[in-house]
C-alpha cells in the first residue's frame, strides 16, 4: 500500500474527543493490550497529529502520528500497526517468519506467497483468513512487515505451503516508515521456535534443485511493475535499498539489548561532547541552549542516525542539559526571562578530554556516500520574455514569432539590428533614433502615435515608461535615487533602446541540477514566510511555494521541528491548487533564514517575510 509515494491532504492535530475515541478504537482492535500499554501508544498528552492521505492506488487512509512517528493507520475503519508500534509491542499480532531476502520483494509491492515461510518447530500460528498478522525476518523477533492472512493456517498446510499466503499492506522501509525518524528494527532474539539446525535444511535445499527453484521464488509473485513515482517526501530504488547501511541493521548484533531510548540517550550525549570538544569556543559563550542544539548538536550526528531528544530519557533539551550542569561539564543561566544559555564550560572535564570522535571506515563511508539522499541544490532562475501578438512585426525579421522565448540580451540585440537594419538612425542627429510605424506601435501610447515621430537616446528616461522601469528598479535594488544610479540605469536603458519589456509577456525558466529547464508563464512566486496569530494566542510561522524550488514541504518540516524543537505540520495551502504549507510553532523565521541562504543557498530575492525575525532579546 505504501510502495509508491503517497499524497498528504491534510495534517492537524488529534482533539481531545479523537483522542479517547482512539484509544477505544485500539483497545477494541487489539484486546491484549493492558490499558497501561494503550496509555503509552496513545498518550494523554503529548503531541499527537492525525494525517489523511491517499495511497499512490488511491486508497483513503487516515494515519496516526505521536513522537514524529506513524503509530497507526486506519482503512475503510480499520486499524493497523505500524512497525514502529511492533517494535514496541512485537506479541501484538501473531507473527509468521520469513527469509531476510523476502524483504527486498516485499518492499517493492510484493505479497508474502507460502513457499516463503520459514516453518518452526511448534508449527505455524493459528490464524484464520482475514486475520492481521507481523511477518519478521528469521534471526530477529522484530516485525518487519504487517499483512492480512490470505487463508487459514489449516488452509496453508493443506495446500502444502503453496499460493498467496498474506496481502502486504506495509512494510519496514516502505514509505509509510520513511515519513517517521527512519530508525531499523530493534534486535530482539526469536522465541525458541526455529527449525533445530539450519545447515541441514540449507543442506537439503542445495541438493534439491526443486527445492532451490521454489526459494529462488519466494514472493516474486506479486511483485509490482515499477513506475513514475510522484515524489511527496522521497522514495529510493530497489537496488538503493537493498544498499542501504539499515538493511543490514537488521540482524544487530544480539548482544546490544539496549532499547531505543538507551540508544538515543548515548547519541544525544555523544553529540553533547562532540559540539563542547569541536566546535564551541570561549568566545562563543553566553550561548543560546536553542543556538547550541540547532547550530552546534544536530551538525554532530553521526551519517544516517537522527538526533531526537524527545525520543531520549531527557525527553527535553533543558532537563538534559541540567544533568549535564549537575555532572559540572556546563553551567547554564537563565540571562534573559524564560530564555537559558550556556555561560561556561569545563572543557578540561574527563568526560570532554576522553571523548574520541570514531573515525567512519571507509567501507562504511563508501556505503553511506551510496545510500546518502542528494543533497539539495538551489535551480537556476531566469527572467525571460515572450513575444506578444502585438509585437510580432518587431521581431520576425529576427526569425521569432508569437511565443518566442526571448532573454533580455537577445531583445537588446533584436531591437538595436532593427534600428540598423531600418537606418532608423537619424542622419543629422545621431543621437536620435526614428520611430517607424512598427516602432510606434511597440513604444508609444496612442495618442502620441502622430505627435511623437523622434526619439533621443538620452531622453528615454523622460518617457513615462521608462520612468516606471527606472522606479522599480530602484524598489528591486534597494539603491537610493542617486546620480551614479541614474547614469547606470541611462546606460541600461539604452542597451534595451526603445523597447519596454514590460510590453512583452513575462515567463521564467527553471533549471534543476541535471534535469532539462522548465519554462512556465508569469513570474515565479517567492518563498512566502507569514506569522500567524491562532486561537490559543501562540504565534506560527507559515511557509508556502517551497515546492516551485523542488523542496519538499514534508522534509522541511522534518528539519525545522528538530532544529526548532517545536511542533511542525504540513497542510494544504489555502487557495492554491496540489500545494502545500508548513506551519511551525513560534517565530521560527531566524532558522529559516539560515536553513533557505545559508544551506540551501537559495537568492534572496526569492525569498519574502525574513524580515520577520524576532529581534534580539525578544522572547518569540
Amino acid at each position: 500500500m505504501f510502495a509508491k509515494a503517497f499524497r498528504v491532504k491534510s495534517n492537524t492535530a488529534i482533539k481531545g474527543s479523537d483522542r479517547r475515541k482512539l484509544r477505544a478504537d485500539v483497545m477494541a482492535a487489539f484486546p491484549t493490550l493492558g490499558t497501561d500499554q494503550v496509555s503509552v501508544l496513545v498518550p494523554g498528552k503529548e503531541e499527537l497529529n492525525i494525517v489523511k492521505l491517499y495511497a499512490h492506488r488511491g486508497d483513503a487512509v487516515t494515519v496516526y502520528v505521536s513522537g514524529g512517528n506513524p503509530i497507526l493507520f486506519e482503512v475503510e475503519k480499520n486499524l493497523y500497526p505500524t512497525v514502529y508500534t511492533l517494535w514496541s509491542y512485537p506479541d501484538l499480532l501473531p507473527a509468521f517468519t520469513t527469509w531476510p531476502p523476502v524483504l527486498e520483494k516485499l518492499v517493492g509491492g510484493a505479497d508474502l506467497m507460502l513457499p516463503g515461510l520459514v516453518v518452526p518447530s511448534a508449527g505455524l500460528p493459528q490464524v484464520q483468513k482475514g486475520d492481521l498478522c507481523a511477518i519478521a525476518l528469521l534471526g530477529n523477533r522484530a516485525p518487519v512487515a504487517v499483512g492480512v492472512a490470505a487463508m487459514s493456517t489449516a488452509e496453508m498446510l493443506t495446500s502444502g505451503l503453496k499460493g498467496r499466503g498474506f496481502s502486504v499492506l506495509h512494510t519496514y522501509q516502505d514509505h509509510l516508515w520513511r515519513s517517521g525518524d527512519k530508525s531499523s528494527p530493534p534486535s530482539l532474539a526469536p522465541l525458541a521456535l526455529d527449525p533445530p539446525d539450519l545447515s541441514e535444511e540449507k543442506e537439503s535445499v542445495q541438493a534439491d534443485p526443486a527445492l532451490q527453484g521454489d526459494l529462488r521464488r519466494l514472493t516474486l509473485e506479486g511483485e509490482e511493475e515499477n513506475g513514475e513515482v510522484q515524489r511527496m517526501c522521497g522514495e529510493k530504488s530497489l537496488s538503493e535499498a537493498s544498499e542501504d547501511p539499515s538493511v543490514r541493521g537488521l540482524n544487530p548484533d544480539p548482544t546490544d539489548s539496549k532499547t531505543l531510548q538507551e540508544q538515543m540517550d548515548e547519541l544525544v550525549q555523544q553529540c553533547f561532547l562532540h559540539a563542547l570538544k569541536c566546535q564551541v569556543r570561549k568566545a562563543d559563550l553566553p550561548l543560546l541552549t536553542s543556538t547550541f542544539l540547532g547550530s552546534h548538536m544536530l551538525s554532530c550526528c553521526p551519517e544516517g542516525r537522527q538526533l531526537d531528544i524527545k525520543k531520549s530519557s531527557y525527553k527535553k533539551l533543558s532537563k538534559f542539559l541540567q544533568h549535564m550542569q549537575q555532572e559540572q561539564i556546563i553551567q547554564v543561566k537563565e540571562l534573559s526571562k524564560g530564555v537559558e544559555s550556556i555561560v561556561a564550560v569545563d572543557w578540561k572535564h574527563p568526560r570532554i578530554t576522553s571523548f574520541v570522535i570514531a573515525e567512519p571506515s571507509p567501507t562504511s563511508q563508501t556505503i553511506q556516500e551510496g545510500s546518502r539522499e542528494q543533497p539539495y541544490h538551489p535551480p537556476d532562475i531566469k527572467s525571460l520574455y515572450c513575444v506578444p501578438a502585438s509585437m510580432t512585426l518587431l521581431f520576425q525579421e529576427s526569425g521569432h514569432k508569437k511565443g518566442s522565448i526571448l532573454e533580455g540580451g537577445e531583445v537588446r540585440t533584436i531591437i538595436i539590428n532593427y534600428v540598423k537594419r531600418n537606418d532608423l538612425v537619424d542622419a543629422d542627429n545621431k543621437n536620435l533614433v526614428k520611430l517607424d510605424p512598427i516602432l510606434c506601435d511597440c513604444i508609444l501610447e496612442k495618442n502620441e502615435q502622430h505627435t511623437v515621430m523622434k526619439l533621443p537616446w538620452d531622453s528615454l528616461l523622460t518617457r513615462s515608461k521608462l520612468k516606471i522601469m527606472y522606479i522599480r528598479s530602484l524598489q528591486t535594488t534597494a539603491h537610493e535615487p542617486d546620480l551614479t544610479h541614474y547614469l547606470y540605469f541611462l546606460e541600461y536603458s539604452h542597451t534595451h533602446l526603445f523597447i519596454c519589456l514590460e510590453k512583452l509577456q513575462p515567463v521564467y525558466q527553471v533549471t534543476f541540477p541535471g534535469q532539462e529547464p522548465i519554462v512556465k508563464k508569469g513570474r515565479i512566486c517567492p518563498i512566502d514566510i507569514t506569522l500567524a496569530q491562532r486561537a490559543s494566542n501562540k504565534k506560527v510561522t507559515v511557509v508556502r511555494n517551497l515546492e516551485a524550488y523542488g523542496l519538499d514541504p514534508c522534509s522541511v518540516a522534518a528539519i525545522l521541528q528538530q532544529r526548532c524543537q517545536a511542533s511542525a505540520t504540513v497542510t494544504p495551502a489555502p487557495g492554491a491548487k496540489d500545494s502545500l504549507q508548513v506551519q511551525i510553532q513560534g517565530n521560527q523565521v531566524h532558522h529559516l533564514s539560515r536553513l533557505l541562504l545559508e544551506e540551501y543557498q537559495l537568492p534572496r530575492k526569492h525569498i519574502q517575510g525574513l524580515e520577520k525575525a524576532p529581534k534580539p532579546g525578544k522572547k518569540k
